[in-house]
């Protein structure tokens, strides 16, 4: 896996993946940013709410489940100094569907949390506490 990071001025920068995908981030206008995208650890939740999102969604897809939407709420805390790194992350899990069963949707978010999301894994192995939440909704 690799990417790239390349400046655009003040505090602004653009990332490319290697699968050639771009995104712009930018530092909190008290540090030179514009505002022109978002902030690099705010990238890091997104992407741990991706993966994990990503994992849910395809257990509950083996599992046969009628999903029609899948909404994940993250909500981090970081240390008051620097470096300020997540101390505490919460994933909540809003799964729609049709005659969904809340074991499987369970099962799907205790599976990712433990097994499969390298993000969260590899988060919780640097000290971040990670917990997890689900609702189920009828579509």
């Amino acid at each position: 896996m690799k990417a790239t990071i390349d400046w655009t001025g003040k505090a602004s920068f653009k990332a490319a993946s290697g699968s050639g995908h771009e995104v712009q981030m930018d530092g909190p206008p008290d540090h030179g940013g514009e505002n022109l995208g978002p902030r690099p650890m705010e990238m890091l939740l997104m992407g741990l709410g991706g993966c994990s999102s990503f994992d849910v969604m395809s257990i509950l897809q083996k599992s046969r489940q009628d999903v029609t939407a899948c909404h994940a709420e993250l909500e981090a805390e970081r240390a008051d100094a620097v470096p300020s790194v997540f101390t505490k992350i919460h994933l909540h899990f809003v799964v729609t569907g049709n005659n969904l069963k809340d074991n499987m949707v369970k099962r799907a978010v205790s599976l990712s949390a433990e097994k499969y999301c390298s993000a969260s894994i590899m988060l919780e192995k640097a000290g971040v506490e990670i917990t997890h939440s689900y609702e189920v909704r009828p579509a």
